[in-house]
């Protein structure tokens, strides 16, 4: 990779991580409103809950077309479209009246947001090699991190002023903000030459590849698992900080704030031992963590007991369970990444469809199971067991990185 490439990438940082930041606060902005858009529209938690699920689904399946167009069109165009569509959706979803409407609403919305995570990991792609690749997206996942910090506090300060309908005219506003910078200051960083032609068939060539390399598949298996396990968390928190534990709108956002700071660090110690300890090692590491923090949270739940003023033995347990996740969210994607130099779009995209559609798996669980912590700790434990189980078994066809 030529020093101008290099220049080029390091500028473009920044921009690519506010549009990545776009997809956690599409999913996280209005959890500490689920009590309140249950009871205003007369539904069931679980149903709320299925709001949820309906954007995962739709991050998911925008991921696939996405993905792939951004290898044939460009990064830029695909981005362009998403966001400003984005910013329509998200304004007729603050006018919904029934909870119909609203979920298939956000499964469009979760659809069109999926375009500034694909292309800004695609980006990365085109730009860096080797286990820079992962050192970047740490970067970038440095504001996943941030942003659902930031999210669950803004949208309950924004209950304060007015409804739940208020944050979605919020993401709304954002979008035209990234709309007008993207268009403003985003190079193309796919050139002409590098781009896939053929069309339709190209593209089904392209996956059909992808998916019969199984150590890829296997990464991609271990990416979904960890989400669904982390989504597993985070929507049942809201019922279980707000209802069981007694919080209010206020006090969820810090405590869920708190997971996500972990979530950040997690982000910062795989860049940091990225290129020192081999990448697969860290992944295992960091499932194993995550298991028995699953484990811990289940075992508190069993012994201390739940409710209002022994919130501190749980969060003990899950601080550093979610942020064994964190250590994963670069990691994962960069030995992937790095199977993948001319399809880093449809990797991209393969790998948030099963990050994603694992996570909408995982999303509603809790709730329809009971949202208690025990329930909770069950789905954790199950889908990080699962990953590391995965990663035993292609470990030894992955890259040393």
């Amino acid at each position: 990779m030529s020093a101008d490439r290099r220049h080029v990438g390091a500028r473009l940082v920044v921009l690519l991580a506010a549009v990545t930041a776009l997809t956690p606060l599409t999913i996280n902005l209005y959890l500490p409103a689920f009590p309140r858009i249950a009871a205003e529209l007369g539904v069931g938690h679980e149903q709320v809950q299925l709001t949820m699920t309906a954007t995962l689904v739709g991050i998911a399946v925008g991921h696939v077309f996405l993905g792939s167009l951004s290898d044939a069109a460009g990064r830029r165009a695909p981005l362009l479209v998403g966001l400003g569509a984005y910013a329509v959706v998200s304004a007729a979803i603050a006018a919904a009246g029934d909870v119909t409407l609203l979920t298939a609403l956000r499964f469009v919305q979760g659809f069109l947001g999926a375009a500034g995570l694909v292309v800004a990991m695609a980006a990365v792609r085109d730009v860096y090699e080797g286990a820079a690749v992962g050192k970047v997206l740490s970067r970038l996942m440095l504001v996943v991190g941030v942003a659902p910090v930031l999210a669950p506090a803004l949208g309950s300060q924004l209950l304060l002023a007015g409804s739940w309908r208020l944050l979605f005219l919020v993401l709304a506003g954002l979008a035209v903000v990234l709309l007008v910078l993207v268009g403003l200051t985003l190079p193309e960083t796919l050139p002409w030459a590098v781009r896939r032609r053929g069309g339709t068939a190209a593209a089904v060539r392209s996956y059909r590849d992808l998916l019969r390399d199984r150590a890829f598949v296997g990464l991609v298996a271990v990416a979904g698992l960890a989400m669904a396990g982390q989504f597993t968390y985070i929507s049942a928190s809201t019922f279980v900080f707000q209802e069981t534990y007694g919080l209010t709108a206020q006090e969820y956002a810090l405590v869920f704030g708190l997971g996500a700071i972990m979530v950040t660090t997690g982000t910062q110690v795989a860049g940091a031992l990225m290129g020192r300890v081999p990448a697969v090692r860290i992944v295992g590491g960091a499932l194993l963590v995550a298991t028995c923090g699953a484990t811990a949270i289940a075992v508190v739940a069993l012994t201390v007991g739940t409710g209002p003023g022994r919130l501190w033995p749980l969060l003990a347990a899950l601080l550093p369970t979610i942020g064994a996740v964190g250590v994963l969210l670069p990691t994962v994607p960069a030995i992937a990444l790095a199977r993948q130099a001319h399809d880093a779009g449809s990797a991209s995209a393969v790998l948030g469809v099963a990050q994603f559609g694992m996570a909408a798996v995982g999303a509603p669980l809790s709730g329809l199971l009971g949202t208690s912590v025990t329930t909770m700790a069950a789905g954790m434990f199950a889908a990080y067991a699962a990953a590391g189980v995965v990663l035993a078994v292609i470990a030894r066809r992955l890259p040393g990185m």
